[in-house]
């Protein structure tokens, strides 16, 4: 973005580009110079609509909520329609918290492969989106194959009851110079959230056993339970694997791989879409406690 202080981290043949100012948004991966991520190339637009981009982290809820507000550790809160810290689906729900163009993180650590930031989530403006006082630590580590994201969130002491835990990210990956319709998507078996018309779950939930095919005529928006907190979600193609891996904290995942479009997103959730509401997944933390979670994009190449 224009004027956007870029951190830049480099490891072996990988770098990658952050912008702390705006959300600790990672806005490039490249492996040899070529950009593995993708929406990246209009940031300017993204940020001004609020929309989704390049790695964004989605705070305080991941994806949508099912109504204007939600009640969650014994608060109820309303949520303001006309709030520029809020953005909207396309049937006026509440989608991925506050837009990451809004959040500016303070940095802690800066060296040549590790950036450390923080946020202090305690302005009056993020309280009436999210009624919980607390700080955001984000670390990004990068490998010589590999960009690492921890984050750590610790509720202030001082805090009146436990906070709800709903954060999650959207990396938009794709396979460098080949067709969409040339790579394979490769999922383990979890469970399939059914959702309703709005993205929304149900309450139900089937079985999904492991998934290797060409997405090319596929359009995925699903939303999943995952068996196991440590969980291999990747795209491959040309000798390339892309792979979000699942470490810890993560129990929840959103495969996005609309029809025609050149990325995949395969996103790591701490909890449920709507979580907020209906607690599915929800973990609380008290006064002074922390959460930590954590995930990588690995990426790895075999010989022709």
């Amino acid at each position: 973005m224009k004027d956007a202080p870029v951190a830049t981290l480099a490891s072996g043949d990988l770098e990658a580009d952050f912008l702390p100012s705006h959300g600790m948004l990672c806005v490039s991966l490249r492996d040899r110079k070529i950009e593995i991520l993708r929406r990246v190339d209009d940031l300017e637009t993204a940020a001004s609509k609020g929309s989704t981009a390049a790695i964004p982290l989605l705070h305080p809820w991941a994806n949508r909520l099912s109504k204007l507000g939600y009640r969650a550790a014994g608060i109820e809160v309303i949520l303001d329609r006309a709030s520029p810290k809020l953005h909207f689906d396309e049937n006026g729900l509440p989608l991925h918290g506050v837009p990451w163009a809004q959040l500016p993180w303070e940095v802690i650590i800066g060296c040549q492969d590790r950036l450390a930031a923080r946020l202090d989530w305690r302005s009056g403006d993020l309280l009436r989106v999210f009624p919980f006082p607390h700080r955001i630590e984000l670390t990004a580590t990068l490998r010589p194959t590999a960009l690492a994201f921890e984050t750590t969130l610790i509720a202030d002491r001082d805090a009146n009851g436990p906070m709800p835990i709903s954060f999650g990210f959207h990396p938009y990956i794709g396979i460098p110079n080949l067709q969409r319709s040339e790579w394979r998507l490769v999922l383990p078996s979890m469970r399939r959230l059914v959702l309703d018309g709005r993205g929304i779950p149900t309450g139900a939930e089937e079985p999904f056993g492991r998934f290797d095919a060409e997405p090319e005529d596929l359009d995925f928006n699903d939303a999943f339970a995952l068996d196991d907190e440590r969980a291999t979600l990747s795209i491959a193609g040309s000798n390339r694997t892309i792979s979000v891996e699942f470490l810890t904290g993560y129990r929840y995942a959103q495969v996005y791989a609309p029809k025609g479009k050149n990325f995949i997103a395969l996103e790591p959730m701490t909890a449920s879409i709507d979580a907020l509401n209906s607690g599915r997944g929800l973990r609380l933390i008290g006064p002074g406690e922390t959460f930590h979670a954590g995930f990588c994009i690995r990426i790895d190449e075999s010989e022709s």
